[in-house]
């Protein structure tokens, strides 16, 4: 029985729009330039900030990033950032006993933004906060001490195969792919995705119904 659900952030609970618009303002380029670079970053599997540097050869992403939280222009998140099944989907898996947490890899300051949705979660952290990023082991050890279950009895649900299925199971965690924004839908059909995911979601609801039944 499933006892505790971990949830990735970025395209798992909040939609990615608002963050790569924001940079592409941000740099003065067209929206649609910096989104088809993030899709050719991660069909290559990237890491995101690759499409930045490719956008502006020689950048300095973290002085960038910096420069807008000093400009007042750095990372925001409210209730329209949220995919509509998240609250619902969250809710619904307390009501069934299930501990939820919220961890993914962002900066401390989306942990803040995060807790201040206050989300129908047990706990809302970030890599940023503890001092370590997916796909670490590290970070799932982590995982495994904030969900109060054995790992067997918790499930980590991401979209990014490499950051989140496969590190999860390797720590013995049971895992849900989740075919949302770019890495989840390229990666949906992938047979080592296939074999590797416990299941296979198209949206939080279905995870509800399974654990439900």
């Amino acid at each position: 029985m499933i006892r505790s659900v971990i949830l990735d952030v970025g395209e798992t609970i909040t939609r990615d729009d608002r963050y790569w618009a924001s940079w592409a303002d941000w740099l003065g380029i067209p929206h649609h330039t910096l989104s088809a670079l993030v899709g050719a970053v991660v069909a290559q599997g990237r890491d995101n900030a690759d499409a930045l540097r490719l956008a502006v050869p020689g950048i300095d992403v973290a002085a960038e990033a910096r420069a807008r939280e000093a400009a007042g222009q750095g990372e925001y998140l409210d209730e329209t950032d949220l995919y509509d099944d998240v609250r619902p989907a969250l809710a619904r898996l307390r009501e069934l006993g299930v501990r939820v947490v919220v961890a993914g890899n962002q900066t401390a300051r989306a942990g803040e933004l995060l807790r201040g949705l206050d989300l129908p979660a047990d706990l809302v952290v970030t890599s940023g906060e503890w001092g370590v990023a997916k796909p670490a082991p590290a970070f799932f050890q982590r995982v495994i001490e904030v969900a109060q279950a054995a790992p067997q009895a918790t499930v980590y649900v991401g979209d990014h195969p490499a950051n989140d299925l496969y590190p999860a199971k390797v720590a013995g965690l049971r895992a849900a792919h989740l075919r949302r924004g770019p890495l989840g839908h390229l990666w949906a059909d992938d047979p080592g995705v296939a074999a590797a995911a416990d299941w296979r979601l198209d949206n939080l609801t279905q995870l509800t119904a399974l654990l439900a039944g």
